[in-house]
C-alpha cells in the first residue's frame, strides 16, 4: 500500500509543484484549498505526511497543526509547515502548534524529495 501526502495551499501552483515532487517519489498524493478541507482531508485519508501552509482562506495552516496534533486519529502524524513566511516568529508559532518541521517557499524541488525520502522511505526499494 502506497504512502500518502496530503498537500494543503491555496496557491494551486504550490500544490502542483509539490505534488509532482510527491509523485515522482513514489507516493499518493491527497490535496486540500483550505484549511477546513484539510482538516477533513486528514481524518478521512489518514495521510503518512503533510505540507501545510500557513496563510490561507479560513482556517489559518498553524490551527490546522494544532487541531490535527490535538487529535487521537491524527496526532501521530508528520506535519511540515510550508510557507512564505519565514519569520522567526512564524517558526516559533507554529512548533508552538506542534508542527514537526518549518520550511519556507520557494523550496528547492531536490531537497523537498530528499526530506519526503527521509520521512517516508524509498518506495522503489524494499
Amino acid at each position: 500500500m502506497s504512502k500518502r501526502v496530503l498537500i494543503c495551499d491555496d496557491e494551486p501552483y504550490i500544490v502542483e509543484s509539490v505534488s509532482y515532487v510527491v509523485r515522482k517519489a513514489g507516493f499518493e498524493v491527497v490535496t486540500a484549498e483550505d484549511g477546513e478541507e484539510a482538516l477533513a482531508a486528514a481524518r478521512r485519508e489518514k495521510p503518512d505526511l503533510v505540507f501545510l501552509d500557513i496563510m490561507m482562506p479560513g482556517l489559518a495552516g498553524d490551527e490546522v497543526c494544532r487541531r490535527l496534533k490535538s487529535d487521537p486519529a491524527t496526532q501521530g502524524t508528520h506535519v511540515v509547515i510550508l510557507t512564505a513566511r519565514g519569520q522567526e516568529e512564524d517558526e516559533r508559532r507554529a512548533m508552538e502548534m506542534g508542527a514537526d518541521e518549518f520550511m519556507t517557499k520557494p523550496f528547492s524541488p531536490r531537497k523537498l524529495r530528499a526530506r519526503i525520502l527521509q520521512l517516508l522511505g524509498d518506495p522503489g526499494r524494499t
